[in-house]
């Protein structure tokens, strides 16, 4: 049945305009970053947001780096507005020769500007373009900065970039900082607001990459204050990563040392699990894809097991050899490198680029590494056996992959449910459903679009892969399934086994009931994706359906309702008037239609992309609700019981 055109097939242009110099707009002054934020800042959704106020924070950590800051204080106000205030040197407010206005206006009001270009002002700083403070301004309804310098109390404010309260001393002052108080512009963001479990994460994180430095942060729209002060650094944060997991040793392990101006740091700690995490920052921003320190990490990391493997006469002639991914299979660690100019991809920065930070990375950790595995025999020996006993479960494993791999991708006898294919061949365009049940699953397959959409039912509940190891996971029908329709292997980002290449669906839509055995599914698939497909999260790929909640209908109009608020507040709307409501419990209560009508239709129905914006977060997520310790996960449940939905 033909229902329009495959998605992202459109092509728009404009014809019959002249292009001379009258179609050349000049942007001036921050009137560009207004125009195309996402050129700053990522996007103007959730993320780009909160990118405002990891910027200001950024600037007062580079006080602190600087050896001027202790304390950074972050409030969120009722009126929605966030304030962040250091106790460093406080902005220069001094006016500017060439500029003809005060070094604190310059800062705020244009592009490429501030201490981050003189190699005097700040050793290391994770502000490179110098936009940072600029971007938020033009960006933010209105911003107030305040600076306590040298006995006075300054202040000056704006108002969408443009100045609209000059510099002004406004009183004594007996401390010295900044005091940075911003709203999001509404024209960008529409309706966002603060999420006070993301600047908690944030908090955390610094707390642990700059030792020692206090961080409060002041919830006064829930009246709540929390203080992050940690003094063990990147082992304190290896091994809150490592948390919920069975430990193989209970100390984590520090590596500190500089090669030419690059500082490195690593904490690291191993457990007895299956899953690794690495983080890696620099100048503590994090560089969630990575870059040179991440790849030299890994190489220093292997060769030094490796040497002191074989010097111990630990590794075994016959059998499997572990290989890089066997060593690192149960490491918690955390990278952080400091240097004085970093070179990130886009204004985001989420790879380091530096190769002076790889060659410091690698001689700092392969040296480091090899003295700590020769202090301490027992660890080394538990570690490396660990990692021969990972290259045995690689080969079970990759026998029994051979297993799930498909001859013919639209043919497979093998699945559960039979897949039901889609007809192009073009991954770009292909969606893939995995569906809950044998009877949503026939809804499903009968209300598609077979052109570009495939259906795979799942019969049951898939295995929980956070209490089980690869090769058990490919034991169960419903991941093998996954595994063969998919297409990429399983493991992990750069595994021999995992090739992004045979991606065959690029949008995978995971469609479950809203009930609680839906939720419940959801997450076991997200931990699966999570563990090890986790690249098809990063890049995009990973969506979950929103089926509607409730089908309204007043005279002949029908409607369908998404949330229980939702349906309250349309049906105040409704005083006097007859109507008729319906709850559905599940998928398969809808007829193809209706599923087709609500929740496949691309022109009208409601996916959310599955994000990875903190690692450390999710891993801890995964593990409270999933892992094999029941006290966190009770403990989790009793804390957000009051967020959940009773289905009875």
């Amino acid at each position: 049945m033909a229902k329009g055109k495959i998605p992202g097939h459109e092509l728009w242009y404009t014809g019959g305009v002249s292009y001379d110099a009258s179609a050349i707009k000049v942007l001036k002054g921050l009137e560009g970053v207004r125009h195309r934020p996402a050129m700053y800042i990522g996007g103007t959704g959730v993320e780009g947001y909160h990118h405002l106020f990891k910027e200001i924070l950024d600037n007062a950590v580079d006080e602190a780096l600087a050896g001027y800051a202790t304390e950074i204080v972050v409030t969120l106000n009722p009126d929605g507005s966030l304030t962040v205030e250091d106790n460093g040197r406080g902005i220069p407010v001094d006016l500017m020769p060439e500029e003809g206005k005060p070094a604190v206006e310059v800062i705020y009001t244009t592009l490429h500007s501030g201490g981050k270009f003189e190699q005097g002002a700040y050793k290391v700083s994770g502000g490179l373009h110098g936009v940072g403070a600029s971007v938020v301004n033009a960006l933010s309804e209105w911003t107030v900065v305040e600076v306590f310098r040298e006995g006075k109390h300054h202040k000056i404010a704006f108002s969408r970039g443009e100045v609209t309260e000059p510099l002004a001393v406004v009183g004594p002052a007996k401390k010295t900082g900044t005091r940075v108080t911003f709203k999001p512009d509404p024209q960008i963001f529409g309706p966002l607001a603060f999420d006070p479990s993301k600047i908690r994460a944030r908090l955390r994180e610094v707390s642990y990459l700059v030792a020692g430095l206090k961080l409060v942060f002041r919830d006064l729209q829930h009246g709540k204050e929390e203080v992050f002060l940690d003094k063990g650094g990147v082992a304190s944060f290896a091994k809150a990563l490592a948390e919920g997991e069975e430990l193989l040793y209970e100390k984590p392990f520090l590596i500190r040392g500089t090669h030419g101006e690059v500082e490195v740091e690593v904490g690291f700690l191993h457990t007895q699990g299956y899953n690794a995490e690495i983080l890696t920052y620099a100048n503590m921003i994090p560089t969630r894809d990575g870059g040179t320190h991440l790849t030299a990490f890994k190489s220093a990391y292997s060769r030094a097991l490796n040497q002191y493997a074989k010097k111990a006469g630990l590794n075994k002639e016959k059998g499997p050899q572990p290989t890089g991914d066997d060593l690192l299979e149960g490491l918690y660690a955390v990278v952080s490198v400091k240097l004085p100019n970093p070179q990130f991809e886009g204004q985001t920065k989420g790879k380091l680029l530096n190769p002076e930070a790889g060659t410091a990375v690698g001689q700092v950790v392969y040296e480091k590494l090899l003295e700590i595995l020769e202090e301490n025999p027992r660890i080394a020996k538990a570690v490396y056996e660990k990692a021969l006993r990972a290259a045995q479960a690689r080969e079970a494993a990759r026998k029994a992959r051979e297993l799930v791999r498909r001859q013919n991708p639209l043919e497979s006898d093998d699945l559960p449910g039979k897949l039901a294919d889609c007809q192009t061949e073009n991954p770009e365009e292909a969606e893939l459903f995995i569906v809950e049940g044998d009877s949503a699953g026939g809804s499903a397959k009968q209300g598609r679009d077979r052109r570009f959409q495939a259906i795979l039912p799942l019969r049951g509940k898939i295995l929980n892969v956070e209490k089980a190891g690869l090769s058990k996971a490919l034991k169960n029908a419903e991941v093998r399934a996954m595994v063969s329709a998919i297409g990429v292997g399983i493991g992990g980002d750069g595994e021999a086994h995992f090739d992004l290449e045979g991606l065959r669906y690029h949008k995978i839509i995971i469609m479950t009931d809203a009930d609680v055995d839906g939720s419940h599914i959801r997450t076991l698939l997200l931990t699966f994706f999570y563990r090890y497909m986790r690249p098809l999260i990063e890049r995009g790929h990973v969506y979950i359906a929103q089926p509607p909640l409730y089908r309204l209908q007043v005279g002949k109009k029908v409607e369908y309702l998404y949330s229980e608020e939702e349906l309250q507040a349309r049906l105040k709307e409704l005083e006097g008037k007859a109507y008729e409501v319906q709850r559905f419990k599940g998928l398969g209560e809808m007829n193809p239609e209706q599923l087709w009508e609500t929740t496949m239709n691309p022109e009208k129905r409601v996916l959310k992309r599955v994000e990875l914006q903190d690692a450390l977060e999710a891993s801890e997520l995964f593990e409270k609700l999933m892992g094999q310790e029941v006290a966190p996960r009770r403990e989790f449940i009793e804390e957000h019981a009051r967020y959940a939905e009773l289905d009875i």
